[in-house]
C-alpha cells in the first residue's frame, strides 16, 4: 500500500512541476510539403501530451567567419553570415498506470518514433522526408515553429501485467524548418504566420478563409493544405492547418 502512495506522489509531483496550466501541450504532425513549399502539409495526427513539459530548452546560434588577419593587425574583423534555425528539446512524460492492460504509451511512443521515417506519401511523390511537426502550448508562441524532429529517446519506465509499456519518458528533439521570411507571433497578423485551427459549430472553409485572410475564395488554399476533397463536411473537432496569407497569396 505504501508503494502505490509513493507512486502516486510521485506523480502528482511531476504534474506539479509541468506546471498548473489549462493549455495542453500538443505536437501537429504533417505530411512534408511538395516542392519548395515551407507550409506543412497535410495534417495526420495531433499528439496530446499526457502531462505538459516540464522544462523546455531552446537555443539558436549565430555563424560568423573570421578571415586571417594581416600582422599589423591584433585580429581580423569578423563576417556575419546569418543566424541558425532554432533548435527545441523538452521531456515527454507518458504515463497510463492507472490501466495497466492500456497500449496508449506504447502507441504514443510509437507515434513519436515514426517522427524520424520517411513516410509513404512522400515516397511515393519521389520527395522522401520524414514529416513536419509544429510544437504548440497555448499562448507560448516563442516556442512554436515548423521544425522536423532530429531525435527521439524513449524510456520505458514501467510495464503491465502482460509486459506492454504502461509508462515512459521521452527525450525529444526539435530542428526549425526556416520561413523564407522571418515569422512571427501567429495572433500578430504576419504574413509568414502558420497555425491549427479546430473546427467548431458552425465553422466552414469559406469562413475560415474570411476570417484568416479576408477572402472567402481562399478557402481552396485550405483545402488543399488539409488534402480536403468534400468542403462541405466538416468534423467538429477536426484539426485543420491554416496555410500563411504569403502560401495564400502565391
Amino acid at each position: 500500500m505504501a508503494k502505490g502512495h509513493n507512486a502516486m506522489n510521485s506523480l502528482n509531483d511531476i504534474a506539479a512541476g509541468a506546471g498548473i496550466s489549462l493549455a495542453r501541450a500538443t505536437l501537429a504532425i504533417h505530411e512534408p510539403p511538395l516542392g519548395y513549399s515551407t507550409t506543412p502539409g497535410m495534417l495526420t495526427k495531433t499528439l496530446e501530451f499526457d502531462f505538459n513539459p516540464a522544462e523546455i530548452q531552446l537555443g539558436r546560434r549565430a555563424q560568423w567567419k573570421a578571415a586571417p588577419a594581416q600582422a599589423v593587425r591584433d585580429g581580423s574583423l569578423p563576417e556575419f553570415l546569418g543566424p541558425e534555425p532554432r533548435e527545441m528539446s523538452m521531456e515527454v512524460f507518458l504515463d497510463e498506470s492507472d490501466e495497466p492492460d492500456d497500449d496508449d504509451v506504447l502507441k504514443k511512443a510509437r507515434t513519436l518514433l515514426s517522427c524520424c521515417e520517411v513516410t509513404s506519401r512522400s515516397l511515393a511523390a519521389k520527395q522522401p522526408s520524414p514529416p513536419w511537426v509544429v510544437f504548440q502550448w497555448g499562448a507560448f508562441s516563442t516556442a512554436r515553429f515548423t521544425a522536423y524532429v532530429s531525435s527521439v529517446d524513449v524510456t520505458y519506465t514501467l510495464f503491465g501485467t502482460t509486459g506492454v509499456p504502461i509508462r515512459a519518458t521521452c527525450r525529444l528533439s526539435l530542428h526549425e524548418i526556416p520561413n523564407t521570411t522571418q515569422g512571427q507571433n501567429p495572433t500578430s497578423g504576419a504574413l509568414t504566420a502558420q497555425r491549427v485551427h479546430r473546427v467548431v459549430a458552425g465553422d466552414s472553409l469559406q469562413s475560415l478563409a474570411w476570417r484568416e485572410y479576408g477572402d472567402a475564395a481562399a478557402w481552396r488554399a485550405i483545402a488543399e493544405a488539409n488534402g480536403i476533397d468534400d468542403p462541405s463536411r466538416l468534423s467538429n473537432g477536426a484539426e485543420l492547418v491554416l496555410p500563411s496569407a504569403e502560401e495564400v497569396r502565391h
